[in-house]
């Protein structure tokens, strides 16, 4: 390997948001805060999380309702400049 053209190898801290802390190596320069780790991962813990996801499909069907209204709404108003 060529000297000088590497970074840094540092010892850096992660801190999860669940509190958990680790050390490990990296070319990062202090610490790293994560939101998610192994420790509080569901596939680590054998646990699982259920993510309300249900307003966000609520929100994606009322936006398509109204595109779908206001396309409809266009359609009509064409067709009803062609009729006169």
């Amino acid at each position: 390997m060529k000297a000088g053209i590497h970074p840094a190898y540092n010892e850096v801290n992660v801190h999860c948001a669940c509190g958990a802390q680790f050390q490990t190596r990296s070319t990062h320069k202090g610490d790293i805060r994560v939101e998610i780790c192994s420790s509080c991962h569901p596939f680590f813990t054998g646990r699982q999380k259920l993510v309300d996801t249900e307003g966000r499909v609520d929100r994606f069907q009322k936006l398509m309702a109204r595109s779908k209204a206001m396309q409809d709404k266009i359609a009509a108003r064409k067709e009803s400049a062609t009729k006169n």
